[in-house]
Order: C-alpha cells, then structure tokens, then sequence
C-alpha cells in the first residue's frame, strides 16, 4: 500500500469547484456523524446507490427516484472518516490540474459524470446487491483517469509506510492502481459472498477510471499550454 502526498504539477487557476467539492463532502459527513448509527443506516439506505433498485425500475416494479437521484447523492457520502480522508487527498492532489485544463463548470459536469458512470459500473457488474454503496472514490477515479492521459510524467510523491518516500511517474502510481482495483474486483466478482456482503466498490473504481480515460477528451480544452506531455 502507498499513499500519495502531492504532485509537482502547478495549476493557473485558483480551482473553486474542486475547493467546493471538498467542502461539501466533508460537510455531508460532519452531518452524518451527528446522527444516531441507525439513522446514519437509514442515510446510506435512502441516498446511497442500491445497485437492486435499478433492477426493481427496469422491471417496472420500483419508484424511479429512489433508483436514480442516489447515482448522485451517494457521491456525497461516506463510510467513515478514513474513507473521506482517503478521498479527499486523492481529490485534493488530482483535481486542481483538471480544473485548470477544463475549466470551472466542464470540470464539474466531468466530475459528477464520471461519479454516475462509476455508480452504474457497479450496477452493472453487480446487479442484485441490496448493499448501498457511497463515497466520492468513483467520481474521483475519473479525476484519476483524466490526469493519467493528460499529464503521465508529472511527478508524485508517495509515502510507502513507515519511512518510505519516493517520487514517480503519475502513470506509473495511477497505472498501478487502476490495476489493483480491476483484479480486486474480478477477485470480488469470483467470490461466493460478493453479491451478499459490503466492502469496496471495485467495480465503481475501474468504472470512474475508464470513464476519465473517455471523458478527458469528451470535453473541449481550454487553450493553453502544458508542462507536461499528455497520452
């Protein structure tokens, strides 16, 4: 395991919606831990995606808001303050340079975006989980995603715990990721229980991943020049 801490990749503009994001997922949680446990399961069950439900509404048999609307809400919740951490540092290293390179409202419509595909990359490979799924991760591998083609030899600093410090190749640390994720979630796909019990969305990361992969190119650069080369 390996935690990055920064990147060496300087934006020229100040990135407001990515502050944004960060502010409202960690406001959404501090709301969340003021709730009793079986009101914050109740949360999770209302807004959180429920892969179950989008079966229930294709077979007509299931409300279309109860299915739909949590594709984006659950992006705004989270399982735990490791979790949120977690999240927030990925967003927090990667999705300034996106900002910088869409723009302020295409890096949004990117973000929440990748956030849906991701959700409905779960659904998809795991279609009868009554398990709510949350957490910003899926819209965040998009981030990933979109700075994996764009900037590949930007430089990062990760932290291999307990004294390991190493700079490396954005594509290398995001490649290697993107891997772990996809074998952990064919692993998961394999394993008897995996329709049945909670656990990492795998599938919702692979799904955010490659949708940045796509997207990135989807939406119109803004004119300027880049310090790094792109894929």
């Amino acid at each position: 395991m390996f935690i990055p801490l920064k990147d060496e990749n300087p934006t020229r503009i100040t990135p407001f919606i990515n502050y944004a994001l960060i502010i409202a997922n960690a406001i959404v949680f501090l709301y969340e831990v003021t709730l009793p446990n079986r009101a914050q399961a109740s949360l999770a069950m209302v807004y959180g995606t429920v892969p179950v439900r989008i079966a229930h509404l294709l077979s007509g048999h299931g409300p279309v808001d109860a299915a739909l609307f949590p594709l984006f809400t659950s992006m705004f919740l989270h399982a735990g303050f490791v979790h949120l951490l977690g999240n927030m540092l990925f967003l927090w290293i990667f999705g300034d340079n996106i900002e910088d390179y869409l723009g302020h409202f295409r890096y949004l419509l990117f973000y929440l975006g990748s956030g849906i595909i991701a959700a409905l990359s779960q659904i998809i490979l795991n279609p009868n989980s009554a398990i709510p799924t949350v957490g910003a991760s899926g819209a965040i591998a998009g981030v990933m995603g979109g700075y994996f083609i764009l900037y590949p030899r930007a430089r990062v600093l990760i932290w291999f715990p307990p004294i390991f410090f190493f700079h490396v190749p954005a594509w290398l640390m995001l490649g290697y990721w993107f891997l772990v994720q996809f074998f952990s979630g064919t692993a998961n796909s394999i394993a008897v229980t995996s329709q049945t019990t909670g656990g990492i969305a795998f599938w919702a990361h692979v799904g955010g991943f490659v949708a940045g992969v796509l997207m990135i190119k989807i939406f119109s650069e803004r004119p300027q020049r880049h310090r790094y080369g792109a894929w």
